[in-house]
């Protein structure tokens, strides 16, 4: 007994025309689904590059304070160490 004479009958044998359709709507159902689902990673995506982007802008801008805020600092050091006008 060989493999195909164990395949060939069931190959035989008619598929009934439900099972065929249920077959092909659940195929067609997980292909939608896959399609949803990969736009939804997409959209995901490109917003965690937007947030990626705006959190380097946000860095840029903290160093950029910090570095007014020394300035700020030694500006007010000089006046505060500077005599007063008018002073004798």
């Amino acid at each position: 007994m060989t493999l195909s004479d164990i395949v060939q009958p069931a190959l035989d044998r008619k598929l009934p025309a439900a099972l065929v359709a249920a077959f092909l709507l659940q195929t067609a159902g997980a292909l939608f689904w896959a399609g949803s689902a990969a736009e939804r990673i997409a959209t995901l995506e490109r917003s965690t590059v937007a947030d990626q982007q705006a959190l380097a802008r946000v860095a840029v801008l903290e160093s950029q304070i910090a570095t007014i805020r020394a300035s700020l600092d030694r500006i007010e050091t000089k006046l505060d160490t500077r005599p007063a006008r008018g002073a004798p």
